[in-house]
């Protein structure tokens, strides 16, 4: 038998609805921005205080502050709790030489439902130089290997002048996923303190994991592509249990011993910083693949060197709003923020905005096609069309399944734009801020990949295999110009070099040395 309560009078209904409507009707609705809390810091260091300052919010009702040190499991309890009026904090417990992160958030409400706004940064005073990164592994496809090999070169001596030591690995587009890993765990399992990035050159096999959907259609279920499964050296993938038959790609099935993996998350923490630039099957570019990839590297180059000028701004291009919480590009707000500061954020159309004007990041979002997000634009238009921004975050159904024909993800870097990266961010949300800091791109990408809750809001799908990086992970936000003219001239029994000068040089300069076999040494104090 099926009990129902009987009816409310029609008049009790009523009274009860008026004053729900009218709360709704006066209660503007949140935008992805209500989400984050816009910080910035500035470092004094005559006394040593960090100053950090937020943009205000009339919907807020009480600001905390957070603090850790970058090895801080935890946030622990709030260093202050402040009124929301308050648009300002000196934290003047500090020693110059360390890195501070700080959480910033605000709660509120709206239509009576309570919200949450958070905020990162990372802070320090007279932080050191960091010249030594570590070791890289540069996997690059045997193929171009030769066509490119002067660009290549180009890059080797690039990473290594930015601190790194180049282990180039050539791989066979036809290898496995797992005879790649094995190369890869092999540099690793060397020399585990110091290997810590992968850069992926050209099509190197891809990995395929998992049986779920992200962009959540239905029809989209299925293994995605997982370069984290290049990334996570200490846990061995399984393919054995899962069992998912009908996809929408061919390359979405996944059953038991077919070479694809079964973590829909990461079954640990990965172990490197991973990033790829894989421009193969792009025909509606117009250019060879080995066309596209030099393309890159000459862009690369130039911004390293600082020869591409680039404005210090931000654009976002948002179609989605809040939606229902998830504020997809309100990840780009927060990140935007700490980077290029709240004052160069800018929104607008996506083409019109970066086809006349430099933008040194960038994030569109809207409803989504394999090649397509709408009100931002088509793999066709970023062919087409330039698009002026270098590092760039694009979120919409689909194309966040990257490995495709003419794939809207890897567009922006095979157009005629000043494009070097792109996330697909939204699910999950990723988190740049370390970036403001020297921080390399890929290191960001290791942060979002291996984000436990540290960083909240997650968004929905973190720890997802499909969180991937198209661009080159050592990539950094603040290129400095080097000298140049450099001339070696015999002096006594050393040598004198003479240069010119660098307008970046405030601060004077480094001298580094090294054998024919061996790393740089630094002769400079």
């Amino acid at each position: 038998m099926l009990l129902m309560r009987p009816s409310p009078p029609q008049d009790i209904l009523l009274n009860r609805m008026v004053p729900l409507l009218l709360a709704l009707l006066q209660a503007p609705p949140l935008e992805a921005k209500d989400r984050c809390v816009l910080v910035t810091a500035e470092a004094r260091s005559s006394p040593p205080r960090i100053e950090l300052r937020w943009t205000a919010d009339a919907k807020a009702t009480e600001v905390r502050i957070h603090r850790r040190g970058l090895d801080d499991p935890d946030w622990g309890t709030p260093r202050q709790r402040l009124a929301s009026g308050e648009l300002s904090h000196s934290d003047t417990e500090v020693k110059p030489g360390e890195a501070y992160e700080y959480r910033v958030s605000r709660t509120g409400q709206v239509g009576g439902k309570p919200f949450e706004a958070v905020g990162y940064l990372r802070a320090a005073i007279d932080y050191p130089l960091v010249d030594r990164r570590g070791k890289i592994v540069l996997a690059v496809d045997a193929t171009h290997a030769a066509a490119l090999a002067a660009e290549i070169r180009r890059l080797e001596r690039d990473l290594e002048g930015d601190g790194w030591t180049v282990l180039r690995r050539d791989v066979a587009p036809t290898a496995k996923p797992a005879e790649v890993k094995a190369l890869i765990r092999k540099e690793w399992e060397a020399d585990r303190e110091n290997v810590r990035a992968l850069f992926l050159l050209g099509r190197i096999p891809v990995p395929y994991s998992g049986a779920y959907t992200p962009d959540g259609h239905p029809e989209h279920r299925g293994a995605w592509p997982a370069d984290s499964y290049y990334a996570d050296l200490d846990t061995e993938w399984t393919d054995e249990t899962v069992n998912h038959p009908g996809t929408g790609r061919a390359e979405g099935k996944n059953i038991p011993g077919d070479g694809r993996f079964d973590p829909s998350q990461l079954p640990s923490d990965v172990d490197l910083e991973v990033g790829r630039v894989d421009l193969s099957r792009m025909p509606a570019s117009g250019k060879t693949e080995a066309e596209l990839l030099r393309r890159y590297l000459d862009r690369n180059h130039a911004f390293r060197q600082k020869k591409a000028a680039v404005e210090r701004r931000a654009l976002i291009c948002d179609q989605f709003g809040d939606f229902r919480g998830e504020a997809f590009v309100s990840g780009s707000w927060r990140n935007f923020a700490a980077l290029v500061g709240p004052a160069k954020i800018e929104t607008g159309d996506w083409f019109k905005t970066l086809g006349s004007g430099s933008y040194l990041l960038a994030h569109g979002s809207g409803a989504g096609g394999w090649q397509s997000c709408a009100g931002v634009g088509s793999t066709a238009d970023f062919v087409a069309k330039p698009t002026r921004a270098v590092f760039m975050a694009l979120f919409g159904s689909y194309f966040g399944d990257w490995d495709t024909q003419d794939g809207l993800l890897r567009a922006p870097l095979a157009g005629d734009s000043q494009a070097l990266a792109v996330i697909w961010s939204g699910r999950p949300h990723w988190y740049l801020h370390p970036m403001a800091l020297g921080g390399t791109l890929g290191s960001a990408a290791k942060l979002t990949q291996n984000n436990r809750g540290l960083y909240a809001p997650t968004g929905a799908f973190p720890r997802g295999v499909h969180i991937a990086l198209m661009g080159d992970p050592t990539l950094r936000l603040h290129p400095v110009e080097p000298p140049s003219a450099l001339v070696r001239k015999p002096e006594g029994a050393g040598v004198r070099l003479d240069w010119q000068a660098s307008a970046d040089a405030a601060a004077g300069y480094h001298v580094y040395w090294k054998p024919a076999a061996g790393e740089w040494q630094r002769l400079t104090d």
